[in-house]
């Protein structure tokens, strides 16, 4: 019989050693902190390339030659992940100058990224042409002129990709829902625009237009969401080849695939899920009448989220009798402002023992001055924890570094990465003298 504590081990590359300590990617977290302090992000690099190849062989298994993955940067972005994801093979995608000059810095081929964003500025448009970035994908009218225009100044000619809306609801949370007709994201089928855009976009000198582009969503666990979804966007892709005699090379139908953040949640299967869309897209091409284009993928959170792990400091613990715990730790919202933005569920466990018989229900809570500074509510943990001892956030390789502040002028965490036996920094700790560098 699973025992409670067992159940809270969510990911594959998590243990506990003889002593009962939490070990994770094989690695002794208690000797970690004592190294590099808390709080601690840890990515376990066999784990991210285990994901890469799940899909890069998904891909090359099912679909049709030249099927593409490209990982989604704004999940998590530094240096060392990029140099990893192109020793993988994957393309990237970036939503800012900012992704884009990081994926430089670590040689990243930029012919192979795909430059996302409902908002691009001028400086942004000029810079991502003047880097060679391969693909655009454009929001908006307003953003297709302004390619069209700066590409033409400088005597390009721009690839992109048109931002589709298909109508489509994931039934997932609202904050990370973009497919619905009422999205900032994209032009919607179901008004006109989409066929509007796709017009215009065919009209620019500047301009060549490869394809379509969508995403309706994160946090996806049912795979009929890609199969409505790429249902929707070919009978699209048709109805542009009759009306406007325009046949699209590509179709881009994003990520989202969800990951394991407690243990009430499924763990979702890539090669499942891709060889259904697989299927489901060839039939529907050969019903349409039409050839299927390239179709491109673009995961982020499912390559990452699980390769995360967030090692906290106790601090202080509060018993309100009646009422309410608390365990505070040295980090919260400054390096994890998801369940203050989502109220997202996470798993926390003490690292050093099991939680037992002799146990309390607490929010786990931050140091910063914010009543919202909250990591986690309902949580589990043994009625004497106490100053010192050490608490794992599990899964939070995805959107945790990426999203991180300096609110109440605290430094970010460091990134340490776990590969075999070996640990090693890829983004140190900030420290004070950081936070006053751009200060005049």
């Amino acid at each position: 019989m699973i025992t409670n504590t067992e159940r809270d081990l969510i990911c594959s590359n998590l243990s506990r050693g003889e002593n009962g300590e939490l070990l994770f990617a094989s690695h002794n977290l208690s000797s970690l902190a004592e190294k590099y302090g808390t709080p601690l992000y840890l990515y376990d690099e066999s784990k991210i390339r285990e994901k890469c190849r799940a899909y890069m062989n998904a891909a090359k298994d099912f679909f049709p030659s030249g099927a593409r993955v490209m990982y989604a940067s704004k999940a998590a972005s530094f240096k060392r992940l990029y140099e990893i994801i192109n020793e993988e093979g994957l393309g990237i995608d970036v939503v800012s100058v900012g992704e884009i000059y990081t994926a430089h810095l670590a040689a990243f081929p930029l012919e192979r990224a795909y430059f996302h964003s409902n908002n691009k500025t001028d400086t942004d448009i000029k810079y991502a042409i003047s880097m060679g970035v391969g693909y655009f994908v454009v929001d908006n009218a307003e953003e297709l002129y302004a390619i069209d225009r700066i590409a033409g100044e400088m005597g390009k000619k721009q690839k992109i990709l048109l931002r589709i809306t298909p109508g489509i609801d994931p039934h997932t949370y609202a904050a990370v829902a973009t497919g619905k007709v009422d999205s900032k994201f994209g032009s919607a089928i179901e008004t006109g625009q989409a066929e509007e855009i796709t017009a215009l976009a065919l009209s620019l000198p500047s301009l060549i237009l490869y394809g379509f582009h969508c995403h309706v969503g994160s946090q996806i666990f049912d795979a009929d969401v890609y199969l409505a979804t790429s249902k929707v966007m070919l009978e699209f892709v048709k109805d542009m080849q009759l009306k406007l005699g325009y046949m699209a090379y590509e179709l881009d139908i994003g990520g989202g695939i969800g990951v394991r953040y407690v243990a009430d949640q499924p763990t979702p299967d890539i090669r499942a899920t891709l060889r259904s869309v697989a299927e489901a897209m060839e039939k529907n091409a050969r019903e349409l009448g039409i050839a299927l284009p390239t179709v491109c993928f673009e995961p982020g959170r499912s390559i990452v989220a699980d390769a995360g792990l967030t090692l906290y400091t106790v601090g202080t613990v509060k018993r309100i009798p009646g009422y309410k715990n608390y365990v505070s730790v040295d980090g919260g919202m400054a390096d994890n402002p998801r369940y203050a933005l989502y109220g997202s569920p996470y798993t926390l466990l003490p690292v050093a023992r099991r939680v037992g018989e002799d146990k309390m229900v607490c929010s786990v809570v931050g140091r910063c001055c914010e009543s919202g500074d909250i990591l986690q509510e309902g949580v589990t943990m043994p009625e004497d924890i106490r100053r010192g001892e050490l608490i794992a956030c599990l899964t939070t390789g995805a959107y945790h570094y990426s999203m991180a502040s300096n609110y109440n002028r605290l430094g970010r965490p460091p990134v340490v990465m776990l590969d075999g036996d070996r640990d090693y920094v890829a983004v140190r700790r900030e420290g004070i003298e950081d936070l006053t560098r751009l200060d005049i």
